[in-house]
Order: structure tokens, then C-alpha cells, then sequence
């Protein structure tokens, strides 16, 4: 396999993850390319010296423009808050490197204008990390809208959903404050997952109506005082796509207050002849529509069967560990021209269009009107 070697500028959750998924690469059985993990970047000493125990290593530092320095990375993976995507995806690209970046790619619709428009002038291969999609029951979703099996399209819900925030008593982070988070809050956390499908569909809405809502206030800082959180925790966005020359109703949900959803990504779509409704919540299970003179929804279990194929048997479900692997997979072989009509990683221009959704919400809400979108 040719090898890739790859640079990690912000260590926590998901640049382990990342690391795992690395380490597991060998299950992968038609991929030509194997990614490297060399060097990390992080301000946190402790969160550096988790990277030690892997041997490919060889660069630890708290400043990221050591690693962007350094002739030994090829692609870099950032996951920082979303104030500092800007400068460093710049500085990214500017340094002659390729990107997986995180989402929502700039904390605000001019920001990922300005990387994309960076992306351009340097030429080189960027994609936005949304894994989700990647779930088998997301890719029957996709291929059967893909199809047109469905007739015609009459709604589509596509969503994400957590509960953890319902514990005011959790700690506030830096997604809890919109001068960090960006003043979208759970759009800009959650909304490149909902967008990821319907964009690729071509579904990008021409109208909207956004319902937004904050939960607490405020949250203790873990150090004995109580700070502001002033972030949007939920989002409904009631869209309009056009679908067939067709005007049809979309609904994006992102919540960070869902009861009872620990860390839910599903969709829906309806259609005149057919219907498919996949969750997260329930990995193996695909729901699928079947009409006539009498119409049904029938439950089937699905296996292993994931864009890119692995040593794992078919009876088994896949994970959000495979799905990772499963996006970086896809990464990489379309970086290398080596796709094949896969499903791949959301485009800069993807991140885009899911950020003038973003702006359009919010306009909405402060409104309180329907919004159209240029």
C-alpha cells in the first residue's frame, strides 16, 4: 500500500479516535493507500503524551506550525474549536498540505467563504469530516433516493440528536459560547451530519423557517463558579427543496436537549411509491416503505456492508468506529483518484452551502418570517 503520513493538529476525542482507526487499517481489503500517523499538535501536554504509545510518531508539539513545517506530513486532520478553523485551515493549505477538516468548516458562513476560496487558490484536496453517512443504513438511504424507486418525493427528515445537555450540572465547554462555538451554536455543531445526504442529493433549500432554543443560561466551570452559556441548543429548520421540478418539504432537526437520544443521526424520505427511515439508535435496522393496494413498512437487519469492504463477516453491525475508519478510507482513495463512484467525504463547497443554511436560520428566527435563500 502506498503510504500516507498524517498530521494530527488538535489531539482530543476525535484525534484518538482517528488514531484507533489508523491502527486498525489492516481489516480494510480494498484500499491501496494506508495512512501514517506521525505527527500531533495540541496545547495540552497529557492529551501529547497519549500519542506516545504509538510507535509512528515521531513529532509531539504544542505549536501546530512545527507540524505544518515539517517535510514528513502529507495530510492534515484538524479538530479545534470552530473560532480558530479559519486561520489554521489557511495555514493548512498555505503550507502545501492536504485537509480533512473538521466541521462546520469556519464558525460562520463568511469564514468557510474564505477557506473555500483559499482551497481554490491553493489546489489542494480538502474534505469536511462527517461520518455519519457512512453507516449502511444511511447508504440504502441514499441509493434508494439515488434510484427514483420511491416516485415522487413527498417529505424528507434528516437529523441529529443528543441529550446530554438535559444535565445541568455538566460542565460548560467552549460549544457552550458563541464567541468560540460561533453564533449558529448547535448548527454549526450538529448540521453538517443533517446536511451531508440531502446536499449530495442536490437537495439544497430554496426556503426555510427556523425554530431555535437555548436550555441553561448558564452552567458551573468545574471550578466552583457558575459561567453564561449563551449558544442555541436546539434547531428545527422547516426547508423547501425542489425535487423533479417539485417544491417538497425538508425538515433538519439538530438538538443537543433530545430526551432519552444519546447520540442519534438518522433520516427520512418519503415518497409516493416507496419510503426509508434509518436511525442510528437502531444500527442494524433499515425501514423500508412498499406500497400498493395494501402498503406496509417491513424492518430488515443489515449486515457489514459498508463503501469500502473489511475482513468483518457480514452478520455483524458496524460501529462508530468503523464509520470513522469507513470516512477516512474514503478520504484517502478519492485523494488518491481512486473513488470508484463511492460515497465520499462532504466537499468544501457542501460546507458551504450547509453555512448559508446556517446564516438563513438564524435570519429566520430573529425575523420570526420565512427566509428565502439566493
Amino acid at each position: 500500500m502506498k503510504k500516507i503520513r498524517i498530521g494530527i493538529i488538535g489531539g482530543g476525542l476525535m484525534g484518538r479516535e482517528i488514531a484507533s482507526a489508523f491502527s486498525r487499517w489492516c481489516a480494510l481489503t480494498d484500499v491501496t493507500v494506508k495512512p501514517v500517523l506521525v505527527a500531533v499538535a495540541d496545547l495540552v501536554p497529557e492529551t501529547l503524551a497519549w500519542f506516545e504509545r504509538i510507535d509512528s510518531v515521531t513529532l509531539l508539539t504544542r505549536d501546530y506550525r512545527e507540524l505544518l513545517a515539517s517535510s514528513e506530513v502529507d495530510v492534515v486532520y484538524v479538530a479545534v474549536p470552530h473560532h480558530l478553523h479559519e486561520s489554521i485551515y489557511i495555514d493548512v493549505l498555505r503550507a502545501g498540505k492536504d485537509l480533512l477538516a473538521e466541521k462546520p468548516f469556519g464558525m460562520d458562513l463568511g469564514s468557510a467563504r474564505r477557506i473555500l476560496a483559499a482551497v481554490q487558490e491553493t489546489g489542494r484536496f480538502v474534505r469536511c469530516s462527517s461520518e455519519m453517512p457512512f453507516f449502511p443504513g444511511g447508504q440504502r438511504a441514499l441509493a434508494m433516493a439515488q434510484s427514483g424507486k420511491l416516485g415522487r418525493v413527498l417529505e424528507v427528515v434528516s437529523g441529529f440528536h443528543h441529550s446530554s445537555d438535559l444535565d445541568a450540572s455538566k460542565p460548560a465547554n467552549w460549544k457552550r459560547v458563541s464567541a468560540m462555538c460561533g453564533e449558529g451554536g448547535v448548527l454549526n455543531d450538529l448540521g453538517m451530519h443533517a446536511c451531508h445526504i440531502p446536499l449530495r442529493l442536490g437537495w439544497r433549500p430554496s426556503r426555510l423557517f427556523a425554530q431555535l432554543q437555548k436550555g441553561f443560561s448558564q452552567r458551573p466551570d468545574g471550578k466552583g463558579n457558575m459561567v453564561p452559556c449563551d449558544t442555541w441548543d436546539n434547531a428545527l429548520l422547516h426547508t423547501w427543496i425542489v425535487v423533479g421540478g417539485v417544491d417538497v418539504p425538508m425538515r433538519l432537526e439538530m438538538k443537543r436537549l433530545a430526551p432519552g437520544e444519546t447520540n442519534s443521526w438518522f433520516i427520512e424520505i418519503l415518497g409516493t411509491e416507496g419510503g426509508v427511515r434509518f436511525s442510528t439508535a437502531d444500527p442494524k435496522a433499515l425501514h423500508v416503505f412498499e406500497g400498493g393496494k395494501e402498503q406496509w413498512w417491513k424492518r430488515t437487519d443489515l449486515g457489514f456492508s459498508t463503501p469500502f469492504k473489511t475482513v468483518t463477516g457480514g452478520i455483524f453491525e458496524v460501529g462508530f468506529a468503523d464509520v470513522i475508519q469507513q470516512m477516512w478510507a474514503a478520504f484517502l482513495m478519492e485523494r488518491e483518484g481512486l473513488l470508484d463512484g463511492r460515497f465520499g467525504c462532504a466537499t468544501p463547497e457542501e460546507a458551504v452551502a450547509s453555512h448559508e443554511v446556517f446564516a438563513a436560520a438564524l435570519q429566520s428566527h430573529l425575523r420570526g418570517t420565512v427566509v428565502t435563500l439566493g
